[in-house]
């Protein structure tokens, strides 16, 4: 009986442990896809303004 008892104790610490890794691999997940967007903000930042600046007076002239 006393081994049952050290086994389920075992058990919860294992999924206890697997919780912790999981939230680990999602963190790096999360910050690895945050790197991504940041490296295109910076790479295509000024395209991508000059882009929304020529449609802003595009519109403002009314010459599209």
């Amino acid at each position: 009986m006393l081994d049952y008892g050290r086994i389920m104790i075992q058990a919860r610490l294992a999924k206890m442990d697997e919780r912790g890794a999981s939230a680990v691999e999602y963190g790096l997940l999360v910050a690895g896809i945050a790197a991504v967007i940041v490296a295109v903000v910076f790479l295509l930042g000024n395209q991508i303004q000059g882009a929304f600046t020529e449609t802003n007076t595009c519109i403002s002239n009314k010459t599209c």
